[in-house]
């Protein structure tokens, strides 16, 4: 027994100072620019979806096409790389809240809601890697269409045995991502991610009002994503897997398509200016 209670003290103090490096005030202020750049990307995907609303030509509504029109702009490769590492910044230092919680999976008592707050954690900062590495690939002339990747990957897989189901519950869940988004938006928890001792009481209804329109936006989209995923694995018809371009896509061709599309523009706008407050006044710890 002293000699598990040694390494797990020793387990402690190497978590411990893993802990101090994900806060380290440099780590921070990269995190920052990262929400910055991820706050940017939905201004400009926002942009990019009123253009498709109203027939404009533009690049894809989406995480690639917002960073093609990055790469195709005046100093685009230097922003690019600002973006990959501020993104990849931002995924450690929100995979670093997983530190602080991790002794939680060791008491039964607090398993499960420790096994929540980290699944929540991890889950933020593999979305804002893939976002970083992708700017990086952008970067170096490797980018790529996102949603021909993902019609790819799709085919590629419904031709395995079991593939449909594979896409099948895939595509259940990102719908259930899509709803949990939803969610968030409606009762404001992800106002946990906003240092709101921090932020001056006059802001915080500005905010939480922006950011609700903004998770709204955010969920129906990527419930619709899901929903085309799950009808590719049902047809095994892989050109409804499109991705989220493919999502507004549908939105824009349905009866007053360019206004509904609009509306779920200005969504994604939205949540592009709660991001940037989150970067001013920000917590990562999804249960505070």
């Amino acid at each position: 027994m002293p000699s598990a209670r040694s390494l797990l003290d020793r387990v402690h103090g190497a978590v411990g100072r893993a802990r101090a490096v994900t806060d380290h005030p440099v780590l921070t202020h990269l995190a920052r620019a990262g929400l910055i750049a991820y706050g940017a990307m939905h201004l400009l995907i926002g942009y990019l979806a009123v253009r498709m609303a109203w027939r404009l030509r533009g690049a894809d509504a989406d995480q690639t096409g917002a960073l093609q029109t990055v790469a195709d702009g005046p100093g685009g490769r230097v922003l690019l790389w600002v973006i990959g590492l501020g993104m990849l910044a931002l995924a450690l230092w929100q995979a670093g809240e997983v530190l602080l919680w991790w002794h939680g999976l060791l008491d039964r008592a607090h398993r499960l809601r420790t096994a929540v707050v980290c699944a929540k954690c991890l889950a933020k900062a593999l979305v804002y890697a893939v976002l970083g590495v992708t700017a990086l690939l952008f970067a170096v002339g490797a980018g790529y269409q996102a949603d021909e990747r993902l019609s790819d990957l799709t085919d590629e897989t419904l031709d395995i045995p079991g593939g449909g189901v594979l896409v099948a519950a895939v595509a259940a869940g990102v719908v259930v991502v899509g709803l949990y988004t939803l969610v968030r938006g409606f009762t404001g928890g992800f106002m946990r991610d906003i240092d709101l001792p921090a932020a001056p009481d006059r802001w915080e209804p500005l905010i939480e009002g922006i950011g609700r329109v903004g998770y709204v936006a955010k969920g129906i989209a990527f419930g619709l994503v899901g929903v085309l995923l799950w009808r590719a694995a049902r047809s095994a018809d892989v050109s409804t897997a499109t991705g989220l371009d493919g999502a507004m896509t549908v939105i824009a061709g349905v009866t007053a398509g360019s206004w509904l599309l609009t509306a779920v523009a200005v969504g994604f706008g939205a949540f592009g200016v709660y991001a940037l407050a989150r970067a001013r006044y920000p917590d990562r710890d999804p249960s505070s």
